[in-house]
C-alpha cells in the first residue's frame, strides 16, 4: 500500500509540473521576468520589439478589437497624453487582434473625432496588427486553449533593460484608468532612481519611504545621521522628502 501511495504522489507531481510547465511556455510572465519578443506589422511600420526599445521605458495597452467604444476612449486619452509619455521616455506600443488595415481605419477616424470637446488628436503611437493572437498568447493575454479575445485587456510597463515591472488586467467593460498607470510609470521612476519606496496613494512629489529593517537601533540612528528631509513615523517607517 505504501508503495501505490508513493506511485500515485509521483504520478501526480509529474502530471501538475507537466501542466504547469505547459502555462508558463503558453505565455505568462511574471514581474521580474524578460519582455517576451516578437515581431510584427504596426501602424508606423515593422517593430522588432523589444529590441527597438531597449533603454527605453516602454507601455504595451491590448485590447480585442478595433472600432469598440471602451477601447476607443482610451487611446483618445493617449493620444491627449502623448507629450508627457515623451516627456518621461516612455514608448507606447498598442496591441490588437485586427489586421493591419483594420487598425489604420481606426486610427484614421479616431483622428477626427473632439473628444471631450477638444480638438482632434493625431495618434502617432503604434498599433501593431496581433491577427493569428500569437503575442496575445505570449503576453497571457488569452488562455492558451482559447482563441476568443474577450480577455485581451492587458498592460504591460516594462523598464529600460526591457523588464516587466508592472501589469493590469481590466474586463472589456472597464475603461483603464490612465492617471493610475502614469501613477505606476513615475513610482517606478522614482524608485529607480533614488531607491526609495513609495507609500499608498503616493502622487508625484510626494515624500516616499526608505528600506526599513529588523534592527530598531539601527534604523533610528539612521534617521539621525540622515538630513533633516528625513522623518520617522516608527522605526519600521521612515519617510524622506524628496527635492521638487
Amino acid at each position: 500500500m505504501k508503495q501505490i501511495m508513493i506511485t500515485l504522489t509521483m504520478l501526480f507531481f509529474s502530471v501538475w509540473q507537466a501542466w504547469s510547465q505547459q502555462n508558463v511556455i503558453a505565455g505568462y510572465p511574471m514581474l521580474g521576468d524578460n519582455a517576451p519578443s516578437f515581431t510584427a506589422q504596426s501602424t508606423t511600420g515593422k517593430i522588432n520589439f523589444p529590441k527597438d526599445y531597449t533603454g527605453s521605458w516602454k507601455i504595451i495597452f491590448s485590447h480585442p478589437a478595433d472600432f469598440t467604444p471602451v477601447c476607443s476612449t482610451e487611446l483618445l486619452e493617449l493620444g491627449e497624453m502623448q507629450d508627457d509619455f515623451n516627456k518621461w521616455g516612455v514608448k507606447l506600443i498598442i496591441l490588437s487582434t485586427d489586421k493591419l488595415s483594420t487598425h489604420q481605419q481606426w486610427v484614421q477616424s479616431m483622428e477626427t473625432i473632439r473628444y471631450k470637446d477638444k480638438d482632434p488628436v493625431k495618434i502617432d503611437f503604434p498599433l501593431v496588427a496581433d491577427e493569428d493572437h500569437v503575442i496575445s498568447k505570449k503576453y497571457g493575454m488569452m488562455q492558451p486553449n482559447t482563441n476568443t479575445t474577450k480577455d485581451v485587456r492587458g498592460v504591460y510597463i516594462i523598464d529600460p533593460q526591457d523588464k516587466i515591472r508592472a501589469m493590469f488586467f481590466y474586463p472589456m467593460s472597464v475603461g483603464r484608468n490612465m492617471d493610475e498607470i502614469k501613477r505606476t510609470l513615475i513610482a517606478l521612476q522614482t524608485a529607480d532612481q533614488h531607491n526609495v519606496l513609495t507609500p499608498a496613494n503616493w502622487q508625484p512629489g510626494g515624500d516616499v519611504l526608505l528600506q526599513s529593517t529588523k534592527n530598531p537601533p539601527d534604523q533610528s540612528e539612521l534617521a539621525k545621521q540622515t538630513s533633516p528631509d528625513v522623518y520617522q513615523l516608527s522605526w519600521y517607517l521612515t519617510f524622506m522628502k524628496l527635492n521638487k
